[in-house]
Protein backbone atom coordinates (compact mmCIF):
# COMPACT_ATOMS: atom_id res chain seq x y z
CA UNK A 1 0.00 0.00 0.00
CA UNK A 2 3.08 2.36 0.48
CA UNK A 3 4.30 1.78 -2.80
CA UNK A 4 0.77 2.54 -4.23
CA UNK A 5 0.28 5.79 -2.00
CA UNK A 6 4.14 6.99 -3.02
CA UNK A 7 2.99 5.97 -6.75
CA UNK A 8 -0.11 7.92 -6.63
CA UNK A 9 1.92 11.07 -5.20
CA UNK A 10 4.36 11.19 -8.04
CA UNK A 11 2.26 10.35 -10.88
CA UNK A 12 1.45 13.61 -11.72
CA UNK A 13 5.06 14.49 -12.02
CA UNK A 14 5.38 11.42 -14.07
CA UNK A 15 2.74 12.12 -16.63
CA UNK A 16 4.23 15.83 -16.93
CA UNK A 17 7.55 14.50 -17.65
CA UNK A 18 6.06 11.86 -20.29
CA UNK A 19 4.47 14.62 -22.01
CA UNK A 20 7.51 16.72 -22.55
CA UNK A 21 9.34 13.59 -23.42
CA UNK A 22 6.85 13.17 -26.18
CA UNK A 23 6.56 16.50 -27.33
CA UNK A 24 10.56 16.45 -27.31
CA UNK A 25 10.32 13.16 -29.79
CA UNK A 26 7.66 14.46 -32.07
CA UNK A 27 10.39 17.93 -32.20
CA UNK A 28 13.21 15.99 -32.87
CA UNK A 29 11.15 12.97 -35.64
CA UNK A 30 10.03 16.56 -37.69
CA UNK A 31 13.22 18.05 -37.77
CA UNK A 32 14.75 14.52 -38.78
CA UNK A 33 12.35 13.88 -41.27
CA UNK A 34 12.83 17.32 -42.74
CA UNK A 35 17.01 17.38 -42.88
CA UNK A 36 16.30 13.99 -44.15
CA UNK A 37 13.63 14.73 -47.03
CA UNK A 38 14.19 18.04 -47.83
CA UNK A 39 17.31 18.68 -49.26
CA UNK A 40 15.80 20.95 -52.54
CA UNK A 41 14.15 23.42 -50.17
CA UNK A 42 15.18 23.30 -46.57
CA UNK A 43 18.07 25.29 -46.60
CA UNK A 44 18.90 28.71 -44.89
CA UNK A 45 16.52 30.48 -43.10
CA UNK A 46 13.87 27.73 -43.68
CA UNK A 47 16.00 25.92 -41.59
CA UNK A 48 15.21 28.38 -38.56
CA UNK A 49 11.73 28.68 -39.43
CA UNK A 50 11.22 25.37 -39.73
CA UNK A 51 12.69 24.60 -36.33
CA UNK A 52 10.85 27.17 -34.48
CA UNK A 53 7.04 26.37 -36.07
CA UNK A 54 7.47 22.86 -34.64
CA UNK A 55 8.56 23.48 -31.30
CA UNK A 56 5.98 26.07 -30.48
CA UNK A 57 3.32 23.91 -32.33
CA UNK A 58 3.81 21.18 -30.92
CA UNK A 59 4.42 22.34 -27.25
CA UNK A 60 1.04 24.18 -27.82
CA UNK A 61 -0.68 21.00 -28.55
CA UNK A 62 1.11 19.16 -26.24
CA UNK A 63 1.22 21.85 -23.15
CA UNK A 64 -3.08 22.11 -23.80
CA UNK A 65 -3.88 18.65 -24.21
CA UNK A 66 -1.96 17.93 -20.91
CA UNK A 67 -2.98 21.23 -19.53
CA UNK A 68 -6.45 19.96 -20.16
CA UNK A 69 -6.61 16.61 -18.39
CA UNK A 70 -4.98 18.14 -15.29
CA UNK A 71 -7.95 21.10 -15.35
CA UNK A 72 -10.40 18.51 -15.55
CA UNK A 73 -9.01 16.90 -12.12
CA UNK A 74 -8.54 20.65 -10.55
CA UNK A 75 -12.16 21.49 -11.96
CA UNK A 76 -13.69 18.35 -10.00
CA UNK A 77 -12.03 19.09 -6.98
CA UNK A 78 -13.14 22.48 -7.17
CA UNK A 79 -16.80 21.56 -7.84
CA UNK A 80 -16.52 19.46 -4.51
CA UNK A 81 -15.45 21.85 -2.49
CA UNK A 82 -18.49 23.84 -3.51
CA UNK A 83 -20.52 22.22 -2.87
CA UNK A 84 -19.32 21.48 0.86
CA UNK A 85 -19.04 25.54 0.83
CA UNK A 86 -23.15 25.33 0.05
CA UNK A 87 -23.54 22.81 3.04
CA UNK A 88 -23.46 19.59 0.81
CA UNK A 89 -21.45 17.22 3.81
CA UNK A 90 -21.88 14.06 2.17
CA UNK A 91 -20.12 14.71 -1.03
CA UNK A 92 -17.49 12.39 -1.91
CA UNK A 93 -15.14 12.65 -5.30
CA UNK A 94 -15.46 8.98 -7.15
CA UNK A 95 -11.40 7.99 -7.45
CA UNK A 96 -10.09 5.47 -10.28
CA UNK A 97 -7.25 3.74 -10.37
CA UNK A 98 -4.98 5.62 -13.25
CA UNK A 99 -5.92 9.25 -11.97
CA UNK A 100 -3.08 11.40 -10.71
CA UNK A 101 -4.91 12.89 -7.94
CA UNK A 102 -6.23 10.25 -6.25
CA UNK A 103 -4.23 10.41 -3.38
CA UNK A 104 -5.45 14.42 -2.68
CA UNK A 105 -8.85 12.91 -3.40
CA UNK A 106 -9.11 10.11 -0.76
CA UNK A 107 -7.41 13.29 1.42
CA UNK A 108 -10.24 14.91 0.73
CA UNK A 109 -12.96 12.18 1.42
CA UNK A 110 -11.44 11.36 4.30
CA UNK A 111 -11.66 14.42 5.64
CA UNK A 112 -15.02 15.39 4.63
CA UNK A 113 -16.21 11.62 6.34
CA UNK A 114 -14.36 12.75 9.52
CA UNK A 115 -16.18 16.42 9.72
CA UNK A 116 -19.55 14.66 8.89
CA UNK A 117 -19.25 12.59 11.26
CA UNK A 118 -18.20 15.43 13.77
CA UNK A 119 -21.50 17.51 12.73
CA UNK A 120 -23.60 15.12 12.87
CA UNK A 121 -22.78 14.31 16.75
CA UNK A 122 -22.55 18.09 17.28
CA UNK A 123 -26.11 18.16 15.70
CA UNK A 124 -27.35 15.49 17.94
CA UNK A 125 -26.07 16.66 21.08
CA UNK A 126 -27.37 20.64 20.31
CA UNK A 127 -30.68 18.90 19.44
CA UNK A 128 -30.56 16.73 22.78
CA UNK A 129 -29.10 19.62 25.05
CA UNK A 130 -32.62 22.26 23.33
CA UNK A 131 -35.03 19.38 24.50
CA UNK A 132 -33.22 18.99 27.95
CA UNK A 133 -33.12 22.86 28.42
CA UNK A 134 -36.85 22.91 27.35
CA UNK A 135 -37.72 20.27 29.53
CA UNK A 136 -36.13 21.97 32.44
CA UNK A 137 -37.59 25.27 31.58
CA UNK A 138 -41.05 23.46 31.93
CA UNK A 139 -40.50 22.31 34.79
CA UNK A 140 -39.60 25.90 36.46
CA UNK A 141 -42.88 27.11 34.79
CA UNK A 142 -44.82 24.20 36.73
CA UNK A 143 -42.85 24.48 39.86
CA UNK A 144 -43.69 28.68 39.61
CA UNK A 145 -47.17 27.65 39.06
CA UNK A 146 -47.27 25.58 41.92
CA UNK A 147 -45.61 28.43 44.21
CA UNK A 148 -47.65 31.05 43.20
CA UNK A 149 -50.81 29.41 43.51
CA UNK A 150 -49.67 28.44 46.98
CA UNK A 151 -48.82 31.42 48.14
CA UNK A 152 -52.30 32.63 46.85
CA UNK A 153 -54.06 30.27 48.65
CA UNK A 154 -52.24 30.93 51.78
CA UNK A 155 -52.27 34.40 51.61
CA UNK A 156 -54.53 36.48 49.67
CA UNK A 157 -57.02 33.67 49.33
CA UNK A 158 -57.63 33.59 52.83
CA UNK A 159 -57.61 36.75 53.22
CA UNK A 160 -60.51 37.52 50.77
CA UNK A 161 -62.46 34.82 51.97
CA UNK A 162 -62.44 36.40 55.94
CA UNK A 163 -63.40 39.57 54.35
CA UNK A 164 -66.17 37.85 52.58
CA UNK A 165 -67.32 36.02 55.86
CA UNK A 166 -67.23 39.25 57.66
CA UNK A 167 -68.59 41.66 55.02
CA UNK A 168 -71.40 39.27 55.15
CA UNK A 169 -72.29 39.31 58.39
CA UNK A 170 -72.09 42.51 59.03
CA UNK A 171 -75.36 43.95 58.62
CA UNK A 172 -76.72 41.67 61.14
CA UNK A 173 -73.75 42.26 63.39
CA UNK A 174 -74.97 46.38 62.79
CA UNK A 175 -78.42 45.36 63.89
CA UNK A 176 -77.27 43.69 67.07
CA UNK A 177 -74.14 45.61 68.09
CA UNK A 178 -73.16 48.70 65.98
CA UNK A 179 -69.91 48.54 68.12
CA UNK A 180 -69.39 45.59 67.28
CA UNK A 181 -69.72 46.18 63.35
CA UNK A 182 -67.47 49.07 63.92
CA UNK A 183 -64.64 46.47 65.43
CA UNK A 184 -65.70 44.44 62.06
CA UNK A 185 -65.65 47.10 59.71
CA UNK A 186 -61.62 47.98 61.24
CA UNK A 187 -61.12 44.21 60.87
CA UNK A 188 -62.14 44.86 57.29
CA UNK A 189 -59.70 47.48 56.40
CA UNK A 190 -56.68 45.80 58.23
CA UNK A 191 -57.32 42.44 56.31
CA UNK A 192 -58.17 44.68 52.82
CA UNK A 193 -55.00 46.31 53.11
CA UNK A 194 -52.70 43.20 54.05
CA UNK A 195 -54.07 41.35 51.50
CA UNK A 196 -53.35 44.38 48.90
CA UNK A 197 -49.62 43.95 50.41
CA UNK A 198 -49.21 40.20 49.83
CA UNK A 199 -51.13 41.17 45.98
CA UNK A 200 -48.45 43.25 45.23
CA UNK A 201 -45.66 41.14 47.26
CA UNK A 202 -46.56 38.19 44.26
CA UNK A 203 -46.68 41.02 41.68
CA UNK A 204 -43.32 42.45 42.33
CA UNK A 205 -42.04 38.44 41.74
CA UNK A 206 -43.26 38.20 38.68
CA UNK A 207 -41.70 41.41 37.32
CA UNK A 208 -39.01 41.21 35.65
CA UNK A 209 -35.24 41.30 36.79
CA UNK A 210 -33.63 44.95 35.83
CA UNK A 211 -29.93 43.40 35.46
CA UNK A 212 -29.96 43.95 32.15
CA UNK A 213 -26.98 47.24 31.21
CA UNK A 214 -26.71 47.58 35.19
CA UNK A 215 -25.14 45.97 38.32
CA UNK A 216 -26.58 44.36 40.64
CA UNK A 217 -25.58 47.43 43.21
CA UNK A 218 -27.02 49.69 40.59
CA UNK A 219 -30.27 47.46 40.37
CA UNK A 220 -30.83 47.00 43.94
CA UNK A 221 -30.47 50.94 44.65
CA UNK A 222 -33.41 51.19 41.93
CA UNK A 223 -35.83 48.63 42.98
CA UNK A 224 -34.97 47.78 46.96
CA UNK A 225 -36.50 51.28 47.96
CA UNK A 226 -39.49 50.93 45.89
CA UNK A 227 -39.94 48.02 46.59
CA UNK A 228 -40.01 49.09 50.19
CA UNK A 229 -42.09 52.02 49.96
CA UNK A 230 -44.95 50.02 48.06
CA UNK A 231 -45.22 47.39 50.81
CA UNK A 232 -45.31 50.26 54.00
CA UNK A 233 -41.09 48.89 54.89
CA UNK A 234 -38.29 51.38 55.94
CA UNK A 235 -35.91 50.16 53.94
CA UNK A 236 -31.80 50.52 54.59
CA UNK A 237 -29.37 49.43 52.52
CA UNK A 238 -25.74 49.03 52.71
CA UNK A 239 -24.01 47.37 49.96
CA UNK A 240 -19.90 47.10 49.53
CA UNK A 241 -18.43 45.48 46.89
CA UNK A 242 -15.35 46.45 45.22
CA UNK A 243 -14.84 43.49 42.63
CA UNK A 244 -17.21 42.66 40.02
CA UNK A 245 -19.39 39.37 40.39
CA UNK A 246 -19.79 36.72 37.77
CA UNK A 247 -23.38 37.47 36.17
CA UNK A 248 -24.62 34.12 37.75
CA UNK A 249 -23.68 35.23 41.08
CA UNK A 250 -25.27 38.70 40.73
CA UNK A 251 -29.05 37.29 39.21
CA UNK A 252 -28.67 34.60 41.88
CA UNK A 253 -28.30 36.85 44.61
CA UNK A 254 -31.05 38.85 43.18
CA UNK A 255 -33.60 36.02 43.20
CA UNK A 256 -32.68 35.13 47.06
CA UNK A 257 -33.22 39.23 47.77
CA UNK A 258 -36.45 38.71 46.13
CA UNK A 259 -37.38 35.31 48.05
CA UNK A 260 -35.96 37.25 51.44
CA UNK A 261 -38.45 40.15 50.66
CA UNK A 262 -41.37 38.43 49.95
CA UNK A 263 -41.48 36.40 53.36
CA UNK A 264 -40.78 39.46 55.27
CA UNK A 265 -43.99 40.82 53.38
CA UNK A 266 -45.79 37.65 53.95
CA UNK A 267 -45.08 36.80 57.66
CA UNK A 268 -42.56 39.21 59.47
CA UNK A 269 -45.33 41.96 59.94
CA UNK A 270 -41.93 43.99 60.38
CA UNK A 271 -41.73 47.66 60.31
CA UNK A 272 -38.20 48.15 59.16
CA UNK A 273 -35.82 45.64 56.77
CA UNK A 274 -32.29 45.83 56.05
CA UNK A 275 -30.16 44.64 53.33
CA UNK A 276 -26.77 44.51 53.40
CA UNK A 277 -24.09 42.90 51.22
CA UNK A 278 -20.39 42.94 52.53
CA UNK A 279 -17.25 41.52 50.62
CA UNK A 280 -13.81 40.18 52.52
CA UNK A 281 -11.16 38.68 51.06
CA UNK A 282 -12.50 35.18 50.08
CA UNK A 283 -16.22 35.55 50.40
CA UNK A 284 -19.16 37.64 50.47
CA UNK A 285 -21.81 38.09 53.06
CA UNK A 286 -25.26 38.82 52.06
CA UNK A 287 -28.46 39.63 54.95
CA UNK A 288 -31.57 40.60 55.36
CA UNK A 289 -32.45 41.53 58.51
CA UNK A 290 -35.97 42.81 60.05
CA UNK A 291 -37.72 43.58 63.22
CA UNK A 292 -40.49 41.62 62.44
CA UNK A 293 -42.31 39.03 64.63
CA UNK A 294 -39.64 36.29 64.10
CA UNK A 295 -40.54 32.57 65.16
CA UNK A 296 -39.26 29.79 66.84
CA UNK A 297 -37.02 27.81 65.20
CA UNK A 298 -36.98 24.83 66.90
CA UNK A 299 -40.46 24.30 66.11
CA UNK A 300 -40.25 23.42 62.78
CA UNK A 301 -43.89 23.30 61.96
CA UNK A 302 -43.76 27.17 61.87
CA UNK A 303 -41.11 27.30 58.79
CA UNK A 304 -41.28 23.82 57.14
CA UNK A 305 -43.39 24.41 54.32
CA UNK A 306 -42.02 27.57 53.61
CA UNK A 307 -41.04 27.41 49.77
CA UNK A 308 -39.21 31.01 50.06
CA UNK A 309 -36.53 29.83 52.76
CA UNK A 310 -35.72 26.27 50.74
CA UNK A 311 -35.45 27.98 47.14
CA UNK A 312 -33.14 30.29 48.46
CA UNK A 313 -31.13 27.80 50.42
CA UNK A 314 -30.80 25.35 46.64
CA UNK A 315 -29.48 28.94 45.16
CA UNK A 316 -26.80 29.55 47.78
CA UNK A 317 -25.60 25.90 47.19
CA UNK A 318 -25.34 26.54 43.27
CA UNK A 319 -23.05 29.05 44.48
CA UNK A 320 -20.99 26.73 46.30
CA UNK A 321 -21.88 28.92 49.67
CA UNK A 322 -24.23 28.30 52.60
CA UNK A 323 -27.28 30.40 54.53
CA UNK A 324 -28.14 31.14 58.30
CA UNK A 325 -31.32 31.66 59.55
CA UNK A 326 -31.11 33.39 62.81
CA UNK A 327 -34.78 34.19 64.38
CA UNK A 328 -36.74 34.25 67.58
CA UNK A 329 -40.00 35.05 68.39
CA UNK A 330 -41.06 38.84 68.97
CA UNK A 331 -36.75 39.60 67.73
CA UNK A 332 -37.14 39.89 63.90
CA UNK A 333 -35.38 37.47 61.42
CA UNK A 334 -32.20 37.76 59.75
CA UNK A 335 -31.04 35.70 57.08
CA UNK A 336 -27.43 35.34 55.99
CA UNK A 337 -25.51 34.07 52.71
CA UNK A 338 -21.89 32.93 52.82
CA UNK A 339 -20.53 33.05 49.56
CA UNK A 340 -17.37 32.19 48.42
CA UNK A 341 -15.01 34.24 45.86
CA UNK A 342 -12.53 32.77 44.00
CA UNK A 343 -9.70 34.33 42.11
CA UNK A 344 -9.66 32.42 38.80
CA UNK A 345 -6.78 34.40 37.37
CA UNK A 346 -4.47 33.03 40.06
CA UNK A 347 -5.50 29.02 39.36
CA UNK A 348 -3.89 26.50 37.14
CA UNK A 349 -6.54 24.51 35.48
CA UNK A 350 -6.06 21.65 37.50
CA UNK A 351 -7.02 23.94 40.40
CA UNK A 352 -9.73 25.09 38.72
CA UNK A 353 -11.06 21.64 37.92
CA UNK A 354 -10.88 20.58 41.64
CA UNK A 355 -12.64 23.83 42.89
CA UNK A 356 -15.52 23.15 40.38
CA UNK A 357 -15.81 19.67 41.36
CA UNK A 358 -15.75 20.34 44.82
CA UNK A 359 -18.69 23.18 44.32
Amino acid sequence: MGYIRLWRANNLKWELLCSFIISGSIIVASLWLAFSFGDGWFTGWVQWLFGILTVLIVSLITGYVTGLRIQRKLDTLNESMMQVAKGNWSVRIQESEHTSFDALYEHFNTMMQTTEQKLKLLQKLTEQQVIEREIFNEQIVQEERKRLARDLHDSVSQQLFAIHMSSASLPKVMELDEERAKLVVTQLIEMSHNAQRQMRALISQLRPIELDGRSLQEALGVWFPDYCRQNGLQGKIDIHIENDLSEAKEHQCFLMIQEAMANVVKHAKADQVTLSMQESANRMLLSIADDGVGFDRNNKSSFAGSYGLTTMQERADKLGGHMELISQPGAGTTIRVYIPLFEAEGMNQDEQDESLSCR
